[in-house]
């Protein structure tokens, strides 16, 4: 199964992107997590929140790919445990769906934008660094995985 995590971001410090790989290569031959970083909006002097907002939001939702099954990392969604995550996973598996994870930009993704989502998934209360925030999906698709293969990871 492949999956897509889509973020709005500056590049991640070498301890981030070593433990968002070190998942991926746990995860070769069960599920291939591909990564595409997208720059960040202007934001400052002439260029306003709002702006940068709309316009890493529309070029988020742009990078799905086709049939893509947009799951938007946003406060506003489900907490979802690692085990109904690994039954989330399953569905989509069975489903031949292709999950597309989305992190926007520091202020969010557009509402407008979020409504297209097929999904929403809180990582919980705390605001995390985006960098964090790759490595913490990158780990729970991981120990989702685990749980479906009844692999001893994940106890």
């Amino acid at each position: 199964m492949q999956a897509w995590l889509i973020a709005v971001s500056d590049r991640a410090a070498d301890w981030a992107e070593a433990g968002y790989q070190d998942y991926v290569g746990r995860m070769r031959g069960r599920l291939d997590l591909r990564y595409q970083g997208l720059k960040l909006a202007r934001r400052g002097k002439g260029f306003s929140d709002v702006q940068a907002r709309r316009d890493e939001s529309a070029r988020l939702i742009a990078k799905v790919p086709a049939g893509g099954w947009r799951v938007a990392l946003d406060r506003s969604g489900k907490p979802w445990s690692s085990r109904q995550l690994a039954e989330q996973l399953q569905r989509w598996q069975q489903d031949a769906r292709l999950p597309c994870f989305l992190i926007g930009g520091p202020d969010g993704i557009e509402e407008a934008d979020l409504a297209q989502c097929e999904q929403r998934w809180s990582l919980g209360a705390l605001t995390l660094p985006h960098a964090l925030a790759r490595v913490v999906v990158a780990e729970q698709l991981y120990r989702a995985q685990c749980i479906l293969d009844n692999h001893p990871y994940h106890r």
